[in-house]
């Protein structure tokens, strides 16, 4: 049972530095022709954060709730200004970074208002 435990949670850790990584790339590679899914740039990044952190909150469940929201929404800034750079070619935008830290909060504050009722 303790070794099922242990690949879980490896596994799930590992699901999560992929998932970062790739939400990296596709914020500073070059832009694509737009997701047909998602067409709207805030909805992106929402749903890439959103989906962070729940990733988050399951491969890291020890870690107190704030300090991966603090992280995450540290780590949506440190991509808008590597956007920001000349290099990167794309576009720098604080409303992307605000969207990014509105999917934490979804996440996490139905998760603490559901634990405050118990």
């Amino acid at each position: 049972m303790a070794t099922l435990k242990r690949s879980t949670s490896l596994l799930l850790r590992l699901g999560f530095w992929i998932a970062a990584i790739g939400v990296f790339a596709m914020a500073v590679l070059p832009m694509h022709h737009g997701n047909p899914f998602l067409p709207w740039d805030k909805a992106q990044h929402f749903v890439a954060f959103y989906t962070l952190t729940v990733l988050a909150l399951l491969a890291f469940p020890r870690v107190h709730v704030l300090m991966p929201a603090v992280a995450l929404s540290a780590f949506g800034a440190l991509i808008e200004v590597v956007q920001g750079l000349p290099i990167v070619h794309r576009d720098c935008d604080w409303h992307d970074w605000l969207a990014d830290t509105i999917a934490i909060a979804a996440v996490l504050v139905p998760m603490q208002l559901v634990r405050l009722r118990r």
